[in-house]
């Protein structure tokens, strides 16, 4: 069994790799601190399955570094908790239903507790380990809903185990997104306690929101007591059986085995629901081992199995595998943990956020989890029929916070162009889309935005609606504006569709909304021509294209600068083109990205960007040169992401340019770009696959497409259609080199709203 360790994710390196496509284990490839550091913020705790309720694994303290996943690499480890998000900014979320191990008796649960680790940690797919200062080694695995603790003490002193119901994931920005908490029940039963927490804020300032849990030890204490008390001054200490209220309350429990296990069950529902859920999952007697390999069953089985390749580089098969599974972390299936609404629907939370993920990741996740793809859009429509509004992003049953434009709508558009249909109402999720596109949502009076909502829909619609543009009475007017544009042409998608043909007239013409903010003289390093803030009275406001001011909530442009929001109109290229004055002057423009150092490939606003030379007669060779740098940017290692991983967009980002296409949301359109691998499968459900092949060439140093064939057929477009090669499968034939060719003479990708100059 192999167990990756911080910082030694080469440990593979030795193996004598076969062909994937023949292997049964493919999580050995998966390093689960992949992405954990260096902004990266991904959770390397237990994760018993995709998009699994329960993500078991330490928290971490390190002065006043926010640990937003709950993991840091240095510091000490002050409780382990059952619930974290992954790969996500802004503040950490959640950290609750914690337990901390103690060597001793415990004179005040109150103090801190925290210790240091002997060594680094150790983990692997649904297992983790820590091995404290103080000689406790803490060893956890998991399944959906409920999780097992298994503690080693040292011999010769008590063993306590500390309840402090008040643990939260603290953030030290002093943004007003720090969790609070509120109250708690506590209660001793036979074999071990059970109760509830209540917390609030976040980064989505959601109101108070309630967890509830359910725990079971192997072992009999010898002694247990409740507390209560504020900060670390203690109001009780004793063998009450239960306390509740607003100060910090728990229990100390105390074993002389220096064996103990916890089994821990969860629910948003109730206490007993919680119990439920953990004698369901992880009932008495129940192994840790065998809740690893089943952890690494189903992720075999669900996930990495749908994804085969020819490869005996190991770098490689980590970064691929290590990817798919760092995309499927988040969002949580809570179906029948739902706490507002009773449903038949399927339900999902903890995603972070739609802004993040709808460029690259919700594609992916259709074409690997086409099944839970279509709960996942079923339960957007169902919060929409239940809280008003589709999320942007929702944690803790709460929607919030939006960074731009309404984005589901461009996530379900997706959907119906690639005929997800299934048992989704298209009906209802067009209603839910209109809703974003005509219903002002009532603001929350968000500090950091205080112009309008910044919890769901749109904002800015009111003047989006009286002017077609956004003024900068709203924050984010420009960033807010090119993506109601792509907003709006997933609104005409949807209703071409279902046959509403003046509403997808409507719709096509406001997606046409973002050249209204083009302003044609704003000039900068030998371009003009850029997107900018404009007055109610028309005007637009002076702008240096170099210059997005802060770049955050109250500013014009949102994490990027108007040199990359000018490129943001995937569905109006044509125009676009036209608007920065031609087939040179726009490469030039893509070109200037990378010389002038404007691109992050951390940052989602300019995902696409780098291939937008595919709109260019004979210049598809640069889409694969941008894409060959980009993957630089990437490794296995836990600094191996180039920003956030923000919930899988940094791990879909690369798989797609490993699989040679990437997808224009809302369209079925896929830019083609040039595979890493001789082979690669895409199993596609109900007996259809992908067959991707190379010839001639290798990823490193001859990529360049010199010919391609698509399901046998010569292909000279520098794009597929999702009907080409996903929708019954296909193949793809690439032969590769080591110079570019002008092999693409065929008819440029498509431009759907560029119809009326």
């Amino acid at each position: 069994m192999i167990r990756f360790r911080v910082g030694l994710q080469c440990l593979l390196a030795n193996l004598s790799v076969q062909l994937v496509s023949a292997q049964g284990d493919y999580t050995q490839y998966v390093n689960v601190f992949q992405g954990t550091t260096g902004g990266g913020n991904r959770f390397p705790g237990v994760v018993a399955a995709p998009f699994a309720m329960v993500k078991l694994g330490p928290d971490v303290q390190s002065g006043n570094a926010d640990a937003y996943s709950g993991y840091l690499p240095s510091g000490s480890i002050w409780g382990f908790s059952m619930m974290h998000e992954s790969g996500t900014g802004g503040a950490p979320k959640y950290g609750v239903v914690s337990q901390m191990p103690v060597v001793g008796n415990v004179s005040n649960p109150l103090a801190d507790l925290s210790q240091g680790r002997a060594s680094e940690d150790q983990g692997q797919i649904g297992y983790y380990k820590s091995s404290l200062a103080n000689g406790i080694v803490v060893e956890l695995a998991a399944t959906e809903r409920a999780g097992l603790y298994q503690y080693s003490f040292p011999q010769g002193s008590p063993a306590s185990i500390v309840v402090d119901v008040s643990h939260v994931l603290p953030s030290f920005r002093g943004l007003g997104w720090e969790q609070h908490y509120s109250n708690a029940n506590f209660t001793f039963y036979s074999d071990g306690y059970q109760g509830s927490g209540t917390y609030n804020n976040g980064w989505n300032l959601s109101p108070d929101w309630e967890i509830f849990f359910c725990v079971r030890f192997n072992q009999k204490p010898v002694s247990k007591k409740t507390f209560q008390g504020t900060g670390t001054t203690l109001t009780s200490y004793d063998s009450r059986d239960q306390v509740s209220g607003t100060e910090r309350v728990g229990g100390v429990f105390t074993f002389t085995e220096t064996n103990v296990t916890s089994r821990v069950g969860i629910s948003f529902i109730s206490s007993s629901q919680a119990c439920n859920n953990l004698d369901r999952e992880i009932p008495d007697r129940t192994s840790l081992q065998s809740l690893v390999d089943r952890a690494k069953s189903r992720w075999n089985n669900e996930v990495f199995s749908k994804v085969q390749i020819s490869s005996a580089n190991s770098a490689d098969l980590q970064l691929l595998y290590g990817s798919v599974y760092g995309m499927f972390l988040i969002p949580s299936n809570l179906t029948e943990e739902n706490p507002g609404w009773t449903s038949t629907e399927p339900y999902y939370s903890d995603q972070f956020t739609l802004w993040d993920l709808h460029r690259c990741q919700t594609p992916l996740f259709q074409i690997l989890q086409p099944v839970a793809y279509e709960e996942y859009v079923r339960a957007l429509i169902d919060i929409w029929k239940h809280d008003g509004y589709m999320p942007d992003a929702r944690s803790s049953n709460f929607n919030g916070r939006v960074q731009g434009g309404s984005n589901a709508d461009n996530v379900l558009a997706d959907a119906y162009v690639k005929g997800v249909r299934g048992a989704i109402n298209w009906e209802d999720g067009y209603s839910a889309m209109v809703t974003d596109a005509e219903k002002v949502p009532p603001n929350n009076n968000d500090p950091k935005a205080p112009d309008s909502s910044t919890k769901e829909g749109r904002g800015a619609l009111p003047d989006w609606l009286k002017y077609g543009y956004i003024t900068p009475s709203f924050t984010r007017a420009v960033s807010r504006a090119v993506e109601y544009s792509a907003n709006d042409f997933g609104l005409y998608q949807v209703a071409k569709g279902l046959g509403k043909e003046a509403d997808a007239e409507k719709y096509l013409k406001r997606s046409r909304n973002w050249r209204n903010h083009w302003d044609p003289n704003c000039s900068s390093n030998g371009h003009s021509g850029f997107v900018v803030p404009r007055l109610a009275d028309g005007s637009f406001v002076a702008q240096n294209p170099l210059s997005c001011g802060g770049c955050y909530w109250g500013d014009a442009y949102y994490e990027d600068n108007p040199w990359v929001y000018s490129m943001n109109a995937p569905h109006d290229i044509a125009t676009l083109k036209q608007y920065i004055g031609g087939d040179d002057k726009f490469v030039d423009r893509i070109n200037k990205l990378f010389d002038l150092k404007i691109f992050n490939a951390g940052n989602e606003p300019g995902f696409t960007s780098p291939f937008l030379y595919n709109f260019v007669p004979g210049k598809q060779h640069l889409s694969v040169q941008r894409s060959r740098e980009i993957s630089k940017s990437y490794n296995s290692g836990p600094s191996g992401l180039p920003g956030n991983s923000d919930a899988g967009a940094m791990e879909s980002n690369i798989l797609w340019q490993m699989i040679g296409l990437w997808p224009l949301t809302g369209q079925t359109t896929f830019l083609i770009l040039s595979p890493w691998f001789p082979e690669m499968k895409i199993n596609l459900g109900n007996g259809r696959e992908l067959k991707i092949t190379t010839t001639g060439g290798n990823k490193d140093t001859a990529f360049y497409v010199q010919s391609l064939k698509v399901n046998g057929k010569q292909w000279n477009k520098t794009w597929v259609t999702w009907q080409d090669i996903f929708e019954n499968g296909g193949t793809m034939d690439f032969v590769l080199g080591s110079n570019p060719t002008d092999w693409a003479t065929g008819e440029l990708p498509p431009s759907p709203a560029s119809g009326d100059q």
